[in-house]
């Protein structure tokens, strides 16, 4: 194989593909790159047996052939190259790559034993504005659970259906559902995608237009651009998520989003070790205070005006989940419904936009 390729398209392909790189040394060509070159294109895959990418770019062939390279280290060799063209060039077990001045050989494995990219066959296929689908992502991501012993709260429920592409996750100590209507799009779909997976795959479409999902019977198939990002699915019962959204409030308060952000970003450096966030509501007063008490440390209050109906109340929530949603709400306010101190607590959009995030309480000692 002998291709030449410029330099910033080959990283750009590599920092794709390099999302697939398996970090399991009993398998040392899942840590590989597959590059294949041909027809004036060089193709590149990778694996981790979970999720399989493959990404093209346009290049000069003047000589077919494929090899596997090692990942992280062909990607650190082209990010520390000046930008001009790149050749690669398959030598006698390892393969020469060339820019300017600079020369380096890697060691390489056989092409013929790298797994052979899934043949996936979706059911259907939605295609939706690639800005839309990450955004939504990006909103809901900050619910997934990290928990490896409870997989399905690993993933994000994806569901399109009536024009509406709705995403939900949660970790079981907050839950966050985004529903926003697309226009053109037709058909259902449905499945549980690993929140790794369709995080890398809103931040790797973000220069696409259009993101295509396909589903078959346990896989995902994503496809932007020249790139095709399969998943599996997770199997399992997503929770009934719609049951734990309270139907009715006992207090509700309306404020600037920024506003409240900040103020629970200052009053948190006082919530240490665990310590959870305090909002007392006084509604004759119109203010909500948040107040934060950390022994041998010190406590931090602040008072914020506010918009509200309903009674008092007091309850806590951990800080760092309450900033999460507030971060990832959208528009100037946001409104925070109560039902007591011992029910969730939602954070909805003052836009109107459908988005629910809902926090579950710390019990007050």
């Amino acid at each position: 194989m002998k291709v030449s390729i410029a330099r910033a398209e080959l990283l750009e392909t590599l920092s794709i593909v390099s999302k697939g790189l398996s970090s399991r040394t009993t398998l040392p060509i899942l840590s590989g790159v597959l590059l294949s070159a041909q027809n004036n294109e060089l193709g590149l895959n990778s694996t981790d047996l979970e999720i399989s990418i493959k990404t093209a770019s346009k290049a000069r062939t003047e000589e077919a052939g494929s090899v596997v390279v090692p990942g992280k280290l062909i990607t650190d060799i082209v990010r520390s190259l000046p930008e001009a063209a790149v050749s690669i060039e398959t030598v006698q077990g390892g393969a020469t790559i060339s820019c300017g001045q600079s020369s380096f050989t890697v060691k390489t494995l056989s092409a013929e034993d790298f797994p052979k990219f899934p043949d996936v066959v979706p059911a259907n296929t939605i295609t939706l504005p690639a800005d839309v689908f990450a955004g939504v992502v990006h909103q809901v991501s900050r619910a997934v659970s990290r928990d490896e012993t409870r997989p399905i709260l690993t993933g994000v429920l994806v569901v399109v259906e009536e024009g509406i592409l709705r995403m939900v996750a949660t970790d079981s100590y907050r839950l966050c559902v985004r529903e926003v209507p697309v226009e053109g799009i037709t058909g259902t779909l449905e499945a549980v995608v690993p929140g790794r997976a369709i995080e890398d795959v809103a931040r790797l479409a973000a220069s696409s237009e259009t993101v295509k999902i396909g589903v078959s019977e346990n896989q995902v198939i994503f496809s932007f651009g020249s790139t095709t990002f399969i998943s599996r699915r997770i199997e399992g019962a997503f929770p009934n998520y719609r049951q734990l959204i309270p139907k009715d409030q006992q207090t509700r308060i309306t404020l600037g989003r920024q506003e409240f952000m900040e103020a629970v970003k200052r009053v948190s450096l006082m919530a240490q070790h665990s310590a959870p966030l305090r909002l007392k509501v006084a509604v004759e007063d119109r203010l909500l205070t948040l107040s934060a008490q950390t022994q041998d440390i010190g406590e931090a209050v602040e008072s914020l005006e506010i918009e509200v109906t309903g009674e008092d109340v007091e309850m806590a929530f951990n800080h760092a989940y309450l900033m999460d949603g507030i971060s990832v709400s959208e528009g100037d306010k946001i409104a925070l419904e109560i039902v007591s101190p011992l029910k969730p607590g939602v954070l909805k959009n003052e836009t109107g936009e459908e988005f629910t995030y809902l926090l579950m309480p710390v019990r007050l000692g």
